[in-house]
């Protein structure tokens, strides 16, 4: 099960898993994006798409029921879903962010995180186990100005992720995170977006960039779902509690 499934990293790793044989229930918010995928899927592809919003949880419960109602249980998780926030959200000081903004974020990023543990854990436990990846980000390693909803958000990923850990592995479920960097996508531009309005370059010539990672590119989102997928597979059998860079060196100190 993918959430976020209509999204850039969340397709991917949807149609690498598809690829790979397995069967996937991909969720998103945007129909739009879910049938994006679907088109993209190999022919036999055993695939569901459910609509709803990962804050909800009667919604979320309605994703797990048919989860097992349509292939009778769920093994591997990616709990993907994320927002980076409004226009107005996704970057400002701290006395000029709304409550609203702040709460719209908290409730997409750690309340659907949470949420999806809550419901998919006892489905696991009942199989005898599996595997869940969270999506976090180096945002959730550090700290950024004008950024404080987005990343409180993820360092509480990378938090529910270890206590999560440690209280199911002897229950046979792993449980880690991925922390992407800068993904080529939808999210990327955006953001890029909404820091050159606040934020006018000093030359239009010039407009905003990050300085890139030793890698000197930004990921592709399949590279970030590759890690993920990794994560749930078999080959990370003794992997559990752990928070993965995936930022081309971003990071490095």
């Amino acid at each position: 099960m993918v959430t976020g499934a209509g999204g850039d990293v969340g397709g991917a790793a949807a149609l690498l898993l598809a690829q790979r044989g397995a069967a996937v229930l991909g969720v998103d918010i945007n129909p739009d994006g879910l049938r994006r995928v679907e088109a993209q899927l190999p022919a036999g592809a055993a695939f569901r798409a459910v609509v709803a919003d990962v804050s909800d949880e009667s919604a979320v419960e309605r994703y797990v029921a048919a989860a097992v109602d349509g292939f009778g249980g769920i093994d591997l998780f990616f709990n993907n879903a994320g927002i980076e926030g409004s226009r107005t959200g996704a970057w400002c000081a701290i006395p000029d962010l709304a409550l609203e903004d702040f709460e719209q974020i908290m409730a997409v990023n750690v309340t659907g995180v949470f949420l999806g543990l809550k419901h998919v854990i006892p489905v696991m436990a009942g199989r005898g186990g599996g595997a869940i990846v969270n999506t976090s980000s180096i945002y959730g390693l550090k700290g950024s100005r004008k950024q404080l909803a987005y990343v409180a958000s993820k360092h509480a990923v990378k938090a529910m992720t270890a206590t999560t850990a440690k209280e199911w592995a002897t229950s046979g479920i792993r449980v880690n995170a991925i922390a992407p960097g800068a993904i080529e996508g939808r999210m990327l531009r955006d953001f890029v977006s909404i820091i050159e309005s606040s934020e006018p370059p000093p030359d239009p010539e010039k407009p905003v960039r990050y300085n890139p990672p030793p890698i000197s590119r930004w990921s592709d989102p399949r590279e970030i779902a590759q890690m993920a997928i990794f994560l749930l597979s078999d080959e990370a059998s003794y992997i559990t509690g752990a928070c993965y860079s995936v930022d081309g060196g971003l990071n490095v100190l």
